[in-house]
């Protein structure tokens, strides 16, 4: 089984608070609606880009697509 990590980049001098302050709702989420996720977090790219993440199964993928519009998606690397 394929895992993905769903991305949200932020960008700009408020980036890392804004990506921080999506985890948190991220994180609510996966409690809400029972999500199995492998993990979340934030990940800084450079100074003036952040993203949060959440990382799950291919075959939990869509359903979550579909209601938090992520900005992007790549295979998740252990």
């Amino acid at each position: 089984m394929r895992k993905l990590k769903l991305i949200w980049d932020f960008k700009g001098p408020n980036a890392e608070k804004t990506a921080a302050h999506h985890l948190i709702h991220l994180d609510e989420y996966v409690k809400n609606e029972k999500v199995e996720a492998i993990a979340t977090g934030v990940e800084k790219v450079n100074d003036r880009h952040h993203i949060a993440f959440l990382a799950l199964e291919e075959i939990h993928m869509p359903p979550v697509r579909n209601a938090l519009k992520p900005h992007r998606g790549q295979l998740w690397v252990e």
